[in-house]
């Protein structure tokens, strides 16, 4: 089972990060472009840490992020609309009806014992239904020309305290960030963090000592999808417009997994750090028209390339070295005692 670093150290971190970033806006001096940038990438790392819940720890290969966080932001803005009541009401009901049907893939997939490739094709094959729905259902969803999204009341309170509503976005994306490492953090320093590292290790062998790994599995499908489905419908107010293509495979799900595979799998600050990377990337790419059209052929081969060689990630690279590091000096002060005696 892989070990992780003390529950102190990792809280610490988190808050050094989450000053880091509550600073950031100051370093971007009001500019409403990079303020986007920084939320944007504030919502990849969120993604990222809900995926890490339910395959990094259970080896279930969720591949429709995208479909979840658009049904997500569908369903948190169609219900406001019909029923005339605030978003953050229906946000909490699409939150749950997301984590439902997480909860019905995982337990079904762990009832007959489906391999990470088994998951992975059938949520894929979820995902191309979702974006199906977005489109065709246009009498509902606005098919391909969506609808503009402005909910949450942002407007007023940025208004009220004299800044910009993308500002007040940043924040609460922030805030919510920081609560989910939060959670994130109790989940897997507790007895569940213990059952999914036996899961992931061996489930035979996870079952054999008592652990239901059917039950285990489906609490963390059931988690990721209520996260999923709570940043989706951040996702499209920071975008301001809902839209299909904000949620297909291409422009979620394969990202989402680069930025985790690049941070580091089962790591606290991965998911930050490879949307830190990834988000740069892109922002790279964009910048240098040549290679805007490349930009998914590139993507594609990075996660080629992460998967064959570089699965460890950033964070637990640097962990290493740095307890390399660690090692090297002690016995280093070692032998100098010795020497001097």
């Amino acid at each position: 089972m892989s070990s992780r670093p003390a529950l102190r150290t990792e809280v610490r971190n988190v808050a050094i990060v989450a000053a880091l970033f509550a600073l950031a806006p100051l370093v971007v001096l009001g500019s409403s472009y990079y303020e986007s940038v920084l939320t944007h990438l504030l919502l990849i790392a969120l993604f990222a840490v809900a995926l890490n819940i339910v395959f990094g720890h259970t080896d279930q290969l969720f591949l429709f992020v995208g479909g979840l966080a658009g049904f997500g932001a569908y369903t948190t803005a169609l219900l406001a609309d019909a029923l005339g009541i605030s978003a953050w009401i229906t946000l909490a009901v699409a939150a749950l009806a997301c984590g439902l049907i997480g909860l019905l893939v995982s337990y079904v997939s762990a009832k007959r014992n489906f391999t990470v490739v088994l998951i992975s094709i059938l949520t894929l094959n979820l995902q191309l239904v979702f974006s199906e729905i977005f489109v065709g259902a246009r009498d509902i969803t606005g098919g391909s020309t969506g609808f503009p999204y402005e909910y949450f009341g942002l407007d007023v309170v940025a208004e009220a305290i004299g800044i910009e509503t993308k500002l007040v976005l940043y924040y609460v994306v922030l805030l919510l960030l920081v609560v989910t490492l939060g959670f994130y953090l109790r989940l897997v320093h507790s007895k569940y963090g213990i059952a999914f590292d036996a899961i992931r290790e061996d489930e035979v062998a996870a079952e054999s000592i008592g652990i239901d790994v059917v039950r285990y599995k489906t609490i963390a499908g059931f988690v990721a999808a209520f996260l999923i489905g709570v940043i989706g419908a951040f996702l499209a107010r920071e975008s301001g417009y809902i839209l299909p293509g904000s949620f297909t495979f291409l422009a979620v799900d394969v990202i989402v997994l680069i930025v985790l595979v690049v941070g580091g799998l089962r790591t606290t600050l991965g998911p930050i750090v490879g949307a830190v990377i990834i988000v740069g990337v892109e922002e790279f790419l964009s910048s240098a028209q040549s290679l805007q059209s490349w930009q998914s052929a590139i993507f594609g081969a990075l996660l080629i390339v992460l998967f064959l060689y570089f699965r460890q990630g950033v964070v637990r690279s640097v962990q290493d070295v740095l307890a390399d590091v660690g090692l090297n000096n002690r016995e280093g002060g070692g032998t100098d005692v010795e020497s001097g005696r």
